[in-house]
Parts: C-alpha cells; structure tokens; sequence
C-alpha cells in the first residue's frame, strides 16, 4: 500500500487521492488500509518515518561504533546521502504534501528531526574540542549548513545518473571535511588517506 500510495501521491498530490484509489490500486481492502493506518495522514507519517528513522539509527550506530568525530561525521554523512537512494520517493512526495500533515504527526516529525539535528550538533562540538575541527566553526550554523546541502539531493539526484550515490556521497564528504578540518588535521597522513579512499570507486 505505501509503494502504491507513492506512485499516486507522486502522480496526483496528497489531496488528489482517496483511500478507494489507494486500495483499488494496491488490491487490498479499505479494512485492510485501515488495519495499518487510521488515516491518510497517518500513512503520510509513516513514508516521513521510514527515512527519517533510517538516519537516525545509522546516526545513533557511528556514535556508538567510531572512535573520532571525523569518523563518526563521515559515517553520519553517507548514510544521510544513501537515503535519497533507499528512499527517494518516499523523501519527494514528503517534501511535496508535508504542509497538509495534522499537527500531532507534524510535531512527532520535528521530535525526530530535532534528535538528528542534536547527534550531528554534537559531532561538530566533539570535533571542535578534539582538535580535529577548526576552533572558529559556529556548530549550528555548520550542521545547517551540512543538512542543508545534503538535503537539496533528492532534487537532482537520479539513480541512473552519471555518479552512484556513494560517489556522491564522498564527493560531499571531501567538500565538507576539507572546509571543516582544524590546519592540524589537514595536514594529517590520516586526513589525507582517508579522502583518498573516499574517492576510490566502489
């Protein structure tokens, strides 16, 4: 039912489809729609939720599993870029019809939006006060700016392509470490292997 809900959303807007089209196109029932979800808005939550709780866990998993901030930065930011390709349509039609959301799903969105924001908020502090960030960087204004740029790629970004999304994603990660990197970690063995390997084809 979510995958025919994209399509149409994608074809027709939120409110130009109706739970009969959804479930005529799905072959289901109208008990079966309302089995899974109560209402329309819920099912647009629930495309929402589907990425947005993908970069959380990876988020959550570099915290817990890299030793740096610049590695657990570089693990955040690649799986943020490998959701626009895991989830494209589910991020397009959000972006599209996300106004028409009632506000209990519309707060429970930035509830977790909010988290992502604090864990990447968090990684850019960590890298300021190891050394492995410029001193000068305001945190809040370099996540936003980092979610900002990673954000605009479910635009442009197509899957046949001339770069994979993992090409894209260390192109992204050169740009951004290179700009945020302390003199000490530019000029680091480890800094520079590292972006070599991220330019490697997979």
């Amino acid at each position: 039912m979510i995958e025919t809900s994209l399509t149409l959303f994608e074809k027709h807007g939120f409110h130009g489809v109706t739970v009969n089209q959804i479930v005529k196109a799905s072959g289901t029932s109208k008990g079966g729609f309302y089995h899974h979800f109560q209402s329309k808005d819920e099912l647009l939550f629930v495309i929402h939720d589907y990425f947005i709780s993908y970069v959380v866990t990876k988020a959550k998993e570099a915290i817990a599993t890299c030793k740096t901030p610049t590695d657990k930065l570089r693990r955040i930011i690649k799986s943020f870029v490998k959701v626009f390709d895991l989830y494209k349509s589910h991020i397009s039609v959000f972006y599209q019809e996300s106004i028409y959301l009632k506000p209990q799903y519309a707060s429970a969105i930035r509830e977790k939006r909010q988290c992502y924001k604090n864990i990447l908020f968090q990684v850019i502090r960590e890298g300021i006060d190891a050394g492995e960030f410029r001193e000068d960087l305001s945190v809040e204004i370099t996540g936003m700016s980092i979610l900002g740029m990673v954000n605009w790629t479910y635009k442009w970004y197509k899957k046949d392509g001339i770069n994979s999304i993992d090409e894209i994603a260390d192109i992204y990660l050169d740009i951004i470490l290179r700009a945020i990197a302390s003199d000490a970690a530019l000029n680091s063995k480890r800094l520079q292997y590292d972006c070599l390997q991220d330019y490697q084809k997979k």
